[in-house]
């Protein structure tokens, strides 16, 4: 149990406590204190009391508020870690983006330095913050995997289309997806609002950086469905950019999808592998083999796309063997880029469920140590960076297995324009269908407004108009 005298702190210090198992059994006790650039954080656990004194520069509300909550879980961090004698990779951080941090931090420094003080290098502010060498070192290799595309200006903008159809649900997938089977009823009404959303969203859009169609699975759509919605976005291309579709699982591959990608002008395709593993693959619900996704690199091969391809870490029972073997599958297949996912299991994912009746000693469901995960990670690490891809946009996400990360890999001069922009949220995000979010960045507030819409498709459907004119006051029509 965890008390605390700052009640808004509370949600923040339990993402912290969550990082240590153990912790959740302790009852702390939290105060904390600021005077002027000094932030004073004490904890009492156990009838010991523990003080963590800090000191920082802020130059707005906005950032004292942040750096109340920065050292209060710093201090809870380094509590935990000592009283359990147990690092973390990303230590004291539970935010999702830390290259925005980093990019935040090196814009505190140029005004510091502008008012004739320094401040101590990004290493070291890391390094404070209980993040691991190897993690700092990562860091500074996205940013500057993200230099040429990385880019802050106001009226950039991507358009992201939501195809939340797919053949099969995976077992750790907790999208607000289903099998086509159960949904197809409703994709003829779906089409015509996508259409719709589509024509209202071109007057909005300044200056296009990318389209992603994502899913779902958008390859799971008959050819005719598809070519429904890239007439729809045809309009609204006019400079050429970057045109991503998440083609998906091999299955659903057909040359006439990849016919229709070309001739409407798609630059790149996902083909999200997972796993190379067949066990892996028909213990998460996949119907499809590892030999069917080299079918469709090779099928995808004479289109001269740009490939992107997802690898998981940590699924069902998968060894570490079984793991490398998919790394090392995919370097052999060479697609431009390869993101490494960590295994983030949501309400709402199936193989979360079992894993908790695991727990109560309900089944047999097993779970990956987390020096194995950790092996999982350095190994893509090792191996991609052999194979000359490098990093460039880096994510987190709560419940992750072992506190890790997902990592997206390209080889030099091949990064995905649209993974940038949405990781580090310096373009407005114009998104269209179910579960889809429009995020309008302004930079020069340093904040975001959003517009959601609803996840499941029969509401979507029901306030599609609602949702266009709420992204109209949005985008400033």
């Amino acid at each position: 149990m965890l008390t605390t005298t700052a009640p808004h702190l509370h949600p923040e210090l339990m993402d912290v406590v969550r990082l240590f198992p153990e912790a959740e059994l302790l009852t702390i006790s939290h105060d904390c204190a600021q005077e002027g650039a000094r932030f004073s954080n004490v904890y009492f656990v156990g009838g010991r009391e523990y003080r963590y004194e800090d000191s920082d520069v802020f130059f707005s509300e906005t950032e004292r508020k942040s750096l109340v909550k920065r050292y209060a879980k710093l201090g809870l961090y380094r509590l935990l870690s000592g009283l359990f004698q147990k690092e973390l990779p990303w230590g004291s951080l539970t935010g999702i983006r830390p290259t925005r941090l980093a990019y935040q931090y090196l814009e505190k420094a140029e005004r510091v330095r502008a008012l004739g003080g320094t401040l101590p290098p990004l290493h070291d502010f890391f390094a404070t913050l209980g993040v691991s060498e190897e993690n700092i070192r990562l860091v500074c290799r996205v940013l500057e995997g993200q230099r040429g595309i990385y880019e802050r200006e106001e009226g950039n903008c991507d358009l992201f289309v939501s195809l939340p159809f797919c053949p099969t649900k995976c077992v750790y997938c907790s999208f607000i997806t289903a099998p086509i089977a159960g949904t197809k009823q409703y994709m003829p009404a779906y089409l015509a609002a996508l259409e719709r959303e589509l024509f209202a969203a071109k007057p909005l859009i300044k200056r296009l950086r990318s389209v992603y169609i994502g899913g779902g699975t958008p390859f799971v759509l008959r050819p005719e469905e598809l070519e429904q919605v890239f007439r729809a976005i045809e309009p609204l291309r006019t400079n050429g950019c970057e045109y991503t579709v998440e083609a998906g699982r091999p299955d659903v591959f057909t040359e006439e999808k990849l016919d229709l990608c070309k001739k409407y002008g798609v630059t790149r395709i996902c083909i999200n592998a997972q796993s190379f593993s067949d066990r892996t693959l028909a213990a998460i619900g996949r119907k499809h083999t590892a030999e069917d996704v080299f079918r469709a690199f090779e099928m995808a091969k004479p289109y001269g796309f740009d490939v992107n391809c997802d690898l998981i870490a940590g699924l069902t029972d998968e060894s570490l063997g079984e793991f490398k073997g998919s790394v090392d599958a995919a370097v052999s297949l060479s697609p431009v880029n390869i993101t490494v996912h960590t295994l983030c299991l949501k309400k709402g994912a199936r193989l979360k469920e079992e894993r908790l009746v695991r727990e109560e000693g309900k089944t047999g469901v097993s779970t990956l140590s987390e020096g194995g995960m950790s092996e999982m990670i350095a190994y893509s690490r090792e191996k991609l960076t052999a194979a000359g891809y490098v990093p460039y946009y880096l994510y987190r996400q709560k419940y992750m297995a072992g506190a890790h990360e997902n990592v997206g890999w390209t080889k030099p001069g091949k990064a995905c324009v649209y993974n940038v922009d949405v990781m580090e949220e310096t373009a407005d995000n114009l998104a269209v269908g179910s579960n889809a979010i429009s995020k309008r960045v302004i930079l020069a507030e340093g904040r975001i407004e959003r517009v959601g819409s609803p996840k499941d498709i029969p509401t979507y459907l029901e306030k599609a108009e609602k949702l266009i004119e709420e992204k109209n006051s949005l985008f400033g029509m």
